[in-house]
């Protein structure tokens, strides 16, 4: 044996271990943090209509629960819905990013969000070796909801009109009782995002507004709205990791929060304001994104914390 070698060299397979103990042990400290703790999870994007990586998100939320957390999922299904109403010849447009919602579709919307696409999420979460059960907003009355108002200025004459886009709501009140049931049960929780009108109605609703309603509801330790994004970009495109709900208002007035990331932080931004302890947008194309998040020093994505 030479002078130089290492007395602790140890074969790779061996390394391996010792690595992925390491990591263990440094996420213990996290583990600790979230124990007890509601996490609500707004689960879409590419990362849904991935099998492997749906596997994936689902032993995620297994692990969640077998390590002390309160997992709450709120799901989308945008594309599976426009792929459905392709299918059935029903045309459908957008305002403002918005699905224009009429009776027919709203048909579609809620057999597409509650059925096929709930239920697959739920069946690989029990695969997984988890507990959990599919949910409307309608159950339980668990998302009572208004019409949403929407109003749009012209250019040229700078008249105001109120935009008509259908059975389209937001939340007027989230009834959580149901989900406390749920959490003394160690189920978790599966949540498409329709909701119940005034007058009975089926209400289609955006899944990140249900999902930042939802987390303010239950006060929960942490929002996580995953997107096909890393997170908040700076001007060069760089991860910006950390904002203050002030720093975020900011970055929107300057442009650099723009487009379609605009809604979910302010969406995150309302859910922080109401009391949940911190809200994060990042990608749920990574694998295990949702753990990285919540069991390393510095996250996945873009965490957005009350002003000091």
């Amino acid at each position: 044996m030479s002078d130089d070698t290492n007395q602790f060299d140890v074969p790779q397979s061996e390394e391996r271990l010792l690595e992925k103990a390491k990591v263990l042990s440094e996420a213990l400290p996290f583990m600790k943090r979230n124990s007890g703790k509601t996490i609500a999870i707004k689960y879409g994007g590419h990362a849904m209509g991935d099998e492997a990586m749906a596997k994936l998100f689902a032993r995620d939320i297994v692990l969640l629960r077998q390590v002390g957390s309160n997992p709450i999922v709120v799901h989308g299904g945008g594309p599976q819905i426009g792929a459905m109403l392709d299918r059935l010849q029903i045309k459908s447009d957008f305002v403002d990013g918005l699905r224009v919602t009429d009776q027919e579709t709203v048909e579609v919307v809620e057999m597409v969000l509650s059925g096929s696409i709930n239920k697959n999420i739920v069946s690989n979460i029990n695969e997984a070796g988890g507990f959990a059960v599919g949910l409307s907003g309608k159950d339980g009355n668990l998302i009572l909801a208004d019409k949403l108002q929407r109003t749009t200025r012209d250019p040229e004459s700078n008249i105001e009109r109120v935009l008509d886009l259908g059975l389209v709501g937001e939340p007027k009140e989230i009834r959580p009782h149901i989900l406390d049931f749920f959490e003394e049960s160690d189920i978790t929780p599966v949540i498409a995002p329709i909701g119940v009108g005034p007058s009975g109605e089926t209400l289609n609703i955006n899944a990140d507004t249900v999902a930042g309603a939802i987390s303010s509801a239950v006060q929960a330790l942490r929002l996580l709205i995953l997107t096909d994004v890393p997170g908040v970009l700076d001007k060069n495109k760089k991860l910006i990791p950390e904002l203050s709900v002030s720093q975020a208002r900011a970055l929107i007035a300057d442009g650099t929060i723009a487009g379609g990331m605009i809604p979910k932080i302010e969406t995150c931004i309302q859910a922080v304001e109401d009391g949940v302890g911190g809200a994060v947008i990042l990608d749920g194309r990574v694998p295990h994104a949702i753990l990285i998040e919540l069991y390393t020093e510095h996250g996945a994505g873009t965490l957005i914390l009350p002003d000091v």
